[in-house]
C-alpha cells in the first residue's frame, strides 16, 4: 500500500472515529488537525506525566478546533487545554500546538521548552524545519505528518511505532 493511501485512511479513519458534536459540524482543517493532535499524544509516552493528567497547550492555533477536545480523556483523567500568547507560559505543559508558520516565531517558543519533556506539534512545514516533534502538513490527498525523531529523544518522548510508520518523513 502507497504512503499516501495510508494517509488517506488514516485522515479518513480519524475523521470516522472521532465523534462530531451534536450539532454536527463537519470535521474541516482545523478540527482534523486538533483530532490529530489528540491522536498523536495517545501514541508519545512522557518519562512522567502529573496525575492531574495531561495539559495541552496552544499558541496561534484554533481556540474553536481545540473546544472539539474539552471532553476528551487521557489516562482517565480530563484533557486540560490551554491557550497561551507568551513563550514563559509553557510551564506545566506536555503538548505544546504552535499554529504559527514564521520560523522566528517559531524557535522562540521552541526555545522556551527547551528539553523539557514536551511534545511541540507544529501546523506548518516551516515548523519541521524549525525544531518541533512533529508537523502536521496539509497535503492535495489530505493530511500529512513529519517526525522529527531526534527532538522527541532530546525531550525524553517515545513516539509509538504506528506513527512512526504512518509518518510521512522521519528526520
Amino acid at each position: 500500500m502507497s504512503q499516501n493511501a495510508v494517509i488517506l485512511r488514516l485522515a479518513l479513519a480519524l475523521t470516522l472515529l472521532w465523534p462530531l458534536p451534536s450539532h454536527s459540524q463537519p470535521l474541516d482543517g482545523e478540527r482534523l488537525r486538533a483530532a490529530m493532535v489528540y491522536r498523536l499524544a495517545q501514541y508519545t509516552q512522557w518519562p512522567n506525566v502529573p496525575e492531574q493528567g495531561l495539559v495541552l497547550c496552544s499558541a496561534g492555533f484554533s481556540r474553536d478546533a481545540l473546544a472539539s477536545l474539552t471532553d476528551r480523556q487521557w489516562g482517565g483523567q480530563s484533557l486540560r487545554l490551554r491557550e497561551i500568547e507568551n513563550p514563559r507560559d509553557v510551564i506545566g505543559c506536555q503538548v505544546l500546538v504552535l499554529g504559527h508558520a514564521d520560523a522566528q516565531t517559531l524557535r522562540r517558543w521552541l526555545q522556551a521548552v527547551d528539553g523539557a519533556a514536551v511534545l511541540t506539534i507544529g501546523t506548518s512545514a516551516e515548523a519541521l524545519r524549525a525544531g518541533v516533534t512533529i508537523a502536521l502538513i496539509s497535503e492535495a490527498q489530505g493530511m500529512a505528518f513529519s517526525v522529527n525523531q531526534g527532538e522527541a529523544r532530546r525531550h525524553g518522548l517515545v513516539l509509538a511505532a504506528p506513527v512512526l510508520k504512518l509518518a510521512r518523513e522521519i528526520r
